[in-house]
């Protein structure tokens, strides 16, 4: 379980506690919920208290997160932890491992893979990443050990991409083509400004160029399926070992693509909190590669 607790300022004295937990911790309606109808996770003071009790400032007011079982089976697998606390872990993940279980991935995936791991670490939590990798995508990925964490950290971590790309782009930009998905049956996803019905921003800095090619820092605004991808295709720079949006360099087998910095708040400290993640090494190697070092 996790216990977590605050001191009440003086602008919630007086106040429900049930508005300090929403407004001074930030904490989701759900969980609110759970802390009213599991007995002992809510005290002031060292007293189990009600969300309609009030509070005044200078209390400390304790919740307590239970803890959860995974929904995956575990499966051991190697994971590069990049950053580790109570609350949440940050792995970099492979490029050859999916995140969730599907049809064609069971127990394989870093949720299965971060399952063992916490077990191992006589740990219980639910896997809770916060966003995304395709597979093929290597990189940073924000796993939250609680609801708490997840939901005061959803839609709130800023990421930068590293990719090469086919060409050599602008030196800087901002491509702001909506994406849509031509076939609702296929995860293939297109651009048009006037099919699209997902708005899409993706801005863009050229960090290094070799022949016919060139190493871009992309920060997106948006968080669109395959987002990268298909805009950086739509622009003439298809990513290289990207097959489904482009022809350039197939052999690689995957998209050149890693998400090598996140940076947040974290849920529980307030703590800014920034986190790289090291290159995979076939990225390294097609790097060497383009610039005549291998």
């Amino acid at each position: 379980m996790r216990v977590i607790e605050y001191t009440v300022p003086e602008r919630f004295d007086g106040r429900k506690v049930f508005h300090f937990l929403r407004g001074g911790c930030g904490a989701s309606v759900r969980l609110v919920r759970m802390l009213r109808h599991t007995p002992h996770t809510l005290q002031i003071n060292g007293a189990d208290a009600r969300t309609i009790d009030p509070v005044y400032a200078g209390d400390t007011v304790r919740i307590t997160i239970p803890d959860e079982d995974a929904t995956v089976a575990p499966l051991a697998a190697p994971l590069e932890i990049l950053y580790e606390d109570d609350d949440l872990v940050v792995v970099n993940k492979s490029p050859f491992m999916a995140m969730h279980p599907t049809h064609n991935h069971q127990g394989d995936t870093l949720a299965n893979a971060m399952a063992a791991y916490l077990a191992g670490q006589g740990k219980q939590a639910v896997f809770r990443a916060v966003g995304r990798l395709d597979k093929g995508t290597s990189g940073a990925v924000v796993c939250a050990l609680h609801p708490f964490a997840a939901s005061k950290l959803a839609g709130k971590v800023q990421k930068e991409y590293l990719a090469i790309v086919q060409g050599h782009p602008a030196p800087q930009g901002t491509v702001r083509t909506p994406i849509y998905r031509p076939d609702p049956m296929k995860t293939l996803r297109a651009c048009s400004e006037t099919l699209g019905v997902e708005p899409a921003v993706t801005h863009w800095t050229v960090e290094e160029e070799f022949p016919g090619a060139s190493l871009v820092r992309l920060r997106l605004e948006t968080g669109r399926t395959h987002q990268i991808r298909v805009h950086m295709a739509h622009l003439g720079h298809p990513l290289a070992g990207d097959t489904m949006y482009g022809a350039f360099l197939p052999a690689l087998g995957h998209q050149m693509l890693h998400c090598a910095l996140c940076r947040f708040t974290h849920p529980v400290t307030g703590e800014q909190t920034e986190v790289s993640a090291p290159l995979p090494a076939d990225f390294i190697q097609t790097l060497e590669a383009l610039r005549g070092d291998a």
